[in-house]
């Protein structure tokens, strides 16, 4: 065969070949390059974007901020001189309220059988008004009967009278003789003593009767009844009514030995039933001279006037006043505690705090009174002072306490 003739040679074939395949390498290669120098053109740009914040926030610090852990910048307190207030001791309890003077109701009389009720819990009465009335038939005609004998022995009283004036106007005469005058007499006080027996028979009747009816011993508000008509009654029948003499209510405050000796009669108190917003004024009347031994716990009477909201039975909280004493009032912020106690933080001249033991007072909504430890004229930290030592400089900021 002859290869030279009109035709191409093996290696100039390859040759052709290899050129058409380095082509598309060449532009993958081209494509790789420029995406990594993208990348890299995009990397430096975040590198100096960053650096540039960074820059910029050191730029624009405060000047002249302390460093975190250098410089000793002097803290900034708040500051009052407090005085000296009037500050109400107060007592608080709870207990119970009653009616100061309860007066129960039964049957004083023989009984019976009730035939009209005429009061209902919440009623005003009278003294002596009748709250009940039992059957008194029988009785009745028994009272009939003695007024009758009355009238009898009355008739006769008047007869013996009668004989008695005409026997004086004939003794003078001689017809009758003085022993007939004597005896004429005689039945004549017979007579009327008669009459008297029979008058008092017949008014012990009439009482008998008068206390058939269940009566008020005294003017007051009816707290309860426990009985109705049809009901038979008697002397052991119990209570039937109780009354509050003169609607006069009570709270029993039941208080601690120590809160009970300094109660004293007609201290004022405010009183506040359970489950109500309003208060009542009242004043103790009375505090009691035992202690329970089991509760060591005594009550305090406090009395208060009548009003609906006040129900006997019902649970109330006292506030007593057992006295007023003159003393700096702080916000309980100012106090602090360790284990030497209570102190507070004061300023010297040279604004300084200096560490104060002090003794604390009532701890009430409106503060924490100072028994002793400062006069009220003395610059108190009345925050911050947790943060502080003993000597260290502060920038004080004076405020004046809301009372």
């Amino acid at each position: 065969m002859n290869y030279e003739t009109g035709g191409i040679g093996p290696g100039e074939a390859i040759a052709i070949e290899d050129g058409r395949e380095g082509r598309p390498r060449r532009r993958r290669w081209i494509i790789v390059a420029a995406i990594l120098l993208i990348v890299a053109a995009l990397a430096a740009a975040a590198y100096f974007f960053r650096s540039g914040e960074a820059e910029g926030e050191a730029g624009t610090a405060a000047p002249g901020a302390a460093a975190p852990a250098g410089g000793g910048q002097i803290p900034s307190v708040t500051v009052a001189v407090p005085g000296r207030v009037t500050v109400t001791k107060v007592v608080s309890g709870t207990g119970a309220i009653a009616a100061r003077r309860e007066m129960p109701v039964g049957v004083a009389g023989e009984g019976g059988l009730v035939t009209r009720v005429l009061v209902e819990p919440g009623s005003w009465v009278n003294s002596g008004q009748v709250l009940a009335t039992v059957d008194r038939s029988v009785q009745a005609q028994t009272a009939a009967s003695l007024a009758a004998s009355v009238r009898v022995a009355q008739a006769d009283a008047d007869l013996a009278q009668a004989q008695l004036e005409r026997a004086n106007q004939l003794v003078d005469r001689g017809f009758i003789s003085r022993a007939d005058i004597d005896q004429r007499t005689a039945t004549r006080d017979a007579a009327v003593a008669r009459v008297r027996v029979a008058q008092a028979q017949l008014q012990e009747a009439q009482a008998r009767n008068g206390r058939l009816d269940i009566r008020a011993p005294a003017a007051g508000l009816v707290l309860t009844r426990a009985v109705e008509p049809g009901q038979i009654v008697s002397s052991g029948s119990g209570v039937l009514f109780r009354v509050a003499m003169g609607g006069q209510m009570e709270m029993r405050a039941q208080l601690s030995e120590s809160d009970l000796a300094r109660v004293s009669v007609g201290v004022p108190a405010e009183i506040q039933p359970v489950g109500s917003e309003e208060t009542f004024s009242g004043e103790v009347w009375q505090v009691s001279p035992v202690i329970d031994p089991q509760t060591r716990q005594g009550i305090a009477r406090i009395a208060v006037r009548y009003d609906r909201a006040l129900r006997p039975g019902g649970f109330a909280s006292a506030r007593i006043q057992t006295g007023a004493t003159t003393a700096p009032m702080l916000p309980e912020s100012a106090v602090l505690n360790d284990q030497q106690g209570s102190f507070v933080y004061i300023l010297d001249a040279e604004n300084k705090a200096q560490r104060r033991p002090v003794t604390v007072g009532d701890v009430s909504d409106a503060g924490v009174a100072i028994a002793s430890g400062i006069t009220g004229t003395e610059r108190v930290v009345l925050t911050a002072g947790a943060f502080l030592n003993p000597g260290q400089k502060v920038v004080p900021t004076l405020t004046t306490l809301k009372r």
